[in-house]
């Protein structure tokens, strides 16, 4: 048996593997690819059907997904796009349940409001790995994957809260607004002191404890399941704990780990992320037959009727998600306070593009198979394999035809290049960051070294960058001396303080700083200690 779930689990990676390869020969976005190649491959003959477990998804895929996305947020952009982040992760929500709990009891005669209520606070949150995957290599702007992103990382929390709720009102039937209010606040702002605190207890572990650079990327592992277990602990939001934990770590991540550490944990998280989206994807696609059997085995609705339901919903939701984030950007300037408010020529493009990119994904589904077969004393709970299929359908429905489409949309749209300011703006940076270099070798080198031998090179080097901002590879000497090599490490010092100093001032592109950060590292890599190894 333990030897049939090995095969299985190998097989499965081997497809995530084949269906890479389809997805970049096609030129489709992987996660399309995995979700129509999970369902192809679930109708195959003899294959062993693989029910997704909502536990594992919660506490096994929820918390480094979400850590990883934290991460590799810009906190100085979330805060500066807090309004809208809010806007979307919160208010969308809750206009999305609304809608489909009304909506609900007019499509399935006889549902409860609750019921509804439950359904919305299911398929609301976006799947922002999806919409970040579709929208890569697209010329879009960057606000636009920034409010995406920053919205994936409240509104799954939101959508969670909203579900228990609904879930405790179906089995006692009984609903306060105050106390919905009140716990709602409780357990938001609980995640958020809970990852933080968690946060910081982990910033001076890495900090004060002497560690390998293999030690740090096992903590960096562990931090997001520690955040998250210790919030759902006492009942608090696991999601906004990984959240706020990872946005604080972050931001600080400069000062705990060293540029070997930085290296080896960014080769190992890619690996992680990606491994564990691909699976979570190829999952979805793999759960079609068990969805249908359940709901052919259910006795409510046929499959065709089913279908049409889901097909409302998905219709619903895509709309209300429209309508909501235009009212949001331009209700603000009827008012004669806002009237004065700068706007962009191209700001319906952005609206309509954040509007267009709210596909579903694993927390929707996850959240419906949660749902408990059962209300209370042996009740069977009302609707519950039309919750899963519909939850399917809009999954399907989001992610595979609004996915397909995104690049025709984008080309519609026609959003201004913006290839010439990300040039000049890293023209700017490299040259920022060589002379923070040329400062160091004259005031560290002797006159004679800096006109003679490999110091004469590096200066050249960086008066080049300076002069024209041009990007070269410095070539040392074949045989360094020492007082070369441990110029070459305090140097990579010299440019890591420059990256950090530009990074706070908030001046350039946060993909930029991350990308001249990870260059810098694998510079100082080369350079640095090895004692700790």
């Amino acid at each position: 048996m333990v030897h049939q779930s090995v095969l299985a689990v190998l097989a499965l990676l081997f497809a995530v593997g084949l269906l890479q390869v389809v997805s970049s020969r096609l030129r489709m976005s992987l996660p399309i690819v995995l979700v129509l190649g999970g369902i192809a491959i679930s109708y195959v003959p003899n294959v062993p059907r693989v029910r997704l477990d909502p536990d594992v998804v919660f506490l096994v895929f929820l918390p480094p997904l979400l850590y990883e996305a934290a991460w590799f947020t810009s906190l100085r952009d979330f805060w500066r796009l807090r309004n809208a982040v809010l806007l979307q992760a919160l208010g969308l929500v809750l206009v999305t349940s609304v809608a489909v709990a009304f909506a609900l009891p007019w499509l399935v005669p006889g549902a409860p409001l609750a019921l509804g209520f439950l359904l919305g606070g299911i398929v609301s949150p976006p799947d922002a790995v999806a919409a970040t995957s579709v929208l890569r290599g697209l010329p879009v702007p960057k606000t636009a994957v920034a409010i995406l992103e920053g919205e994936s990382l409240v509104n799954d929390a939101s959508s969670l809260i909203v579900f228990r709720f609904a879930l405790a009102t179906l089995a006692t039937g009984q609903f306060s607004l105050t106390t919905a209010a009140s716990s709602f606040f409780a357990v938001s702002i609980g995640g958020v002191l809970i990852g933080l605190v968690v946060g910081h207890v982990a910033y001076l572990v890495h900090k004060r404890v002497i560690s390998s650079s293999a030690t740090d990327t096992l903590r960096t592992l562990i931090t997001p399941y520690l955040m998250y277990l210790a919030a759902e602990s006492v009942h608090c939001s696991g999601v906004l704990a990984v959240v706020s934990g990872g946005l604080y770590l972050s931001s600080r991540a400069h000062e705990f780990l060293g540029a070997r550490s930085r290296v080896q944990a960014t080769g190992v998280w890619s690996t992680v992320v990606h491994l564990l989206n691909s699976v979570v994807f190829i999952f979805i696609g793999l759960q079609l037959p068990l969805v249908v059997g359940g709901l052919e085995k259910s006795g409510g609705p046929s499959l065709r009727e089913a279908i049409g339901i889901s097909a409302a919903l998905s219709v619903l939701v895509i709309a209300v998600r429209l309508g909501w984030v235009f009212f949001v950007a331009y209700t603000p300037r009827l008012f004669p306070s806002r009237r004065h408010l700068p706007r962009s020529p191209d700001q319906w493009k952005i609206v309509f593009l954040v509007g267009w990119a709210g596909m579903r994904g694993v927390v929707s589904l996850a959240s419906a198979l949660a749902v408990p077969l059962v209300v209370a004393e042996g009740v069977p709970f009302p609707h519950r394999d039309l919750i899963v299929f519909t939850t399917f359908g809009v999954i399907f429905a989001t992610l595979v035809i609004q996915g397909i489409t995104m690049p025709v949309v984008v080309r519609w749209l026609k959003f201004p290049s913006s290839h010439h300011e990300r040039a000049a703006q890293a023209r700017a940076l490299d040259a920022r960051i060589a002379s923070a270099c040329l400062d160091y070798l004259r005031s560290s080198c002797a006159d004679d070294l800096l006109h003679d031998g490999p110091f004469a090179r590096l200066a050249a080097h960086y008066e080049a960058v300076v002069a024209e901002g041009e990007i070269g590879d410095v070539k040392p000497a074949e045989r360094p001396l020492a007082r070369y090599q441990l110029a070459l490490h305090e140097i990579a010092e010299v440019q890591r303080v420059e990256i950090v100093r530009a990074r706070r001032a908030g001046t350039f592109d946060f993909e930029l700083i991350r990308e001249r950060q990870e260059a810098i590292d694998l510079e100082a890599a080369r350079h640095e200690p090895t004692a700790d190894e």
